[in-house]
């Protein structure tokens, strides 16, 4: 956790001071915002390892400052701290850039091992010389499963934390139908409900990145049983 830089926008005083003591307790350098204005000038003025959001905040709420960091920042770490635990909550924060969700009220242990996991994809290096990098490959997409990049005819592609993540899990899976209710388990930690598209809406984004400019897509819907990643 050393000189972990942290962005904590919230307004409750005494949640701030708490999550503030703990980290500068385990060495991170803390900023902190009080409204969603101030956080969003701190967010694209300064870089951080991981940014800690509420989402009801003054001014600006959480949501939409998130979409706002995501739209000038993609590798910027977001945990969304709130107390909106519902289902669709935690689906509306990731639709809107976060990569993870707590709900309030909180342990700060369980708060200090997501950031630390979150941190350790922001940090992690790989030599890219090095043979032992873990690639999966369908057809002419590579994903590398240690530096989190992923190239499709040799051109660079950029994804989202949970992009990367339901990408990785249908490379892994190439030539196999993963059902909405396996996904919905595997990448956001839920019981799947049929009344979201948080599952589509994530396909899309997808296709636009991986297929959109290739003849060959490699994304394919199978209509009442999931999705598939197909290598021919």
């Amino acid at each position: 956790m050393n000189n972990l830089k942290i962005l904590i926008v919230e307004d409750e005083p005494s949640v701030l001071q708490f999550i503030e003591q703990g980290l500068k307790e385990n060495n991170c350098e803390v900023d902190i915002a009080y409204d969603g204005i101030c956080g969003e000038k701190l967010a694209l003025s300064k870089k951080y390892d991981v940014i800690i959001l509420d989402i009801i905040i003054p001014l600006q709420n959480g949501l939409e400052l998130c979409k706002k960091i995501r739209s000038e920042n993609n590798d910027v770490k977001i945990l969304m701290l709130t107390a909106l635990g519902t289902i669709d909550d935690k689906l509306e924060g990731f639709l809107a850039g976060a990569d993870d969700y707590l709900v309030k009220p909180f342990d700060f242990l369980e708060l200090l091992a997501r950031i630390k996991s979150l941190a350790k994809r922001t940090n992690q290096i790989v030599d890219d010389s090095t043979n032992a990098q873990n690639i999966i490959k369908v057809a002419d997409l590579e994903i590398n499963t240690d530096n989190k990049r992923v190239k499709r005819g040799g051109k660079e592609i950029t994804l989202t934390a949970k992009e990367f993540a339901l990408l990785e899990l249908l490379a892994i899976n190439k030539n196999r139908v993963l059902s909405k209710v396996v996904i919905a388990e595997k990448i956001w930690n839920i019981t799947f409900d049929s009344g979201t598209n948080v599952i589509e809406v994530y396909i899309n984004f997808l296709r636009k990145k991986i297929d959109k400019d290739f003849p060959n897509k490699l994304l394919h819907t199978l209509v009442g049983m999931g999705y598939i990643l197909k290598d021919q």
